[in-house]
């Protein structure tokens, strides 16, 4: 608990059932429920900071499963080719925390927030750094080929449930993706007209 949230609960008199929701809802691991879920997802919203705490939020995507757990306290994800800002990964070197949120949209309804600390790691350090099995190894292999550049490894520290409430249920459509594409239409152009706006004479 942070001083803020703590501050915040007696002032807004949530202290007894903040209280319950950490005793009751809140771990320092992923319990297997967990595993099996981030196991089903194939997208995270992430959340990071630099080292004077300007944040970044990103989306990341995948085939289900592309989150992957390696024990109750260790997951990694892959980072594909993107538009060479960096960002996400930038605010990891000056500063480890990071915030993960899975939603899924489709079928529970239901988020899972996890936090924790995270660092990245080359591909050809997985197997041997981070003792991977033989069977997981083939399965990044096999699924991901060669489309992630490097990864994120991420030391769980929290994970608790976002409840359902208030998340909307979608359906998911089949559409073509093009993993990596440098490709403006596949990338969706410029959608916010930025580019055009700043050809425009001031």
């Amino acid at each position: 608990m942070s001083r803020g949230e703590r501050l915040l609960q007696q002032r807004y008199g949530t202290t007894k059932r903040a209280s319950s929701f950490y005793e009751n809802q809140m771990v320092d691991f992923l319990n297997e429920r967990m595993i099996q879920f981030i196991g089903e997802q194939s997208m995270v919203f992430i959340a990071t900071a630099d080292d004077k705490g300007n944040c970044d939020s990103s989306f990341r995507a995948g085939i289900p499963g592309f989150v992957r757990v390696l024990d109750n306290r260790t997951l990694i994800y892959p980072e594909y080719r993107g538009n060479g800002v960096l960002a996400s990964l930038g605010n990891i070197i000056e500063n480890p925390h990071i915030g993960l949120m899975f939603i899924d949209f489709l079928e529970k309804k239901v988020g899972l927030h996890v936090n924790g600390k995270a660092r990245i790691i080359e591909n050809n350090q997985l197997a041997a750094e981070l003792q991977i099995s033989r069977t997981l190894l083939g399965d990044i292999v096999e699924k991901e080929g060669s489309k992630p550049e490097r990864w994120v490894v991420v030391k769980v520290e929290e994970a608790y449930i976002h409840c359902s409430k208030h998340i909307p249920k979608m359906k998911k459509v089949d559409s073509t993706i093009d993993w990596g594409s440098d490709d403006e239409v596949a990338k969706g152009g410029d959608f916010f007209h930025v580019k055009q706006e700043k050809k425009q004479p001031k």
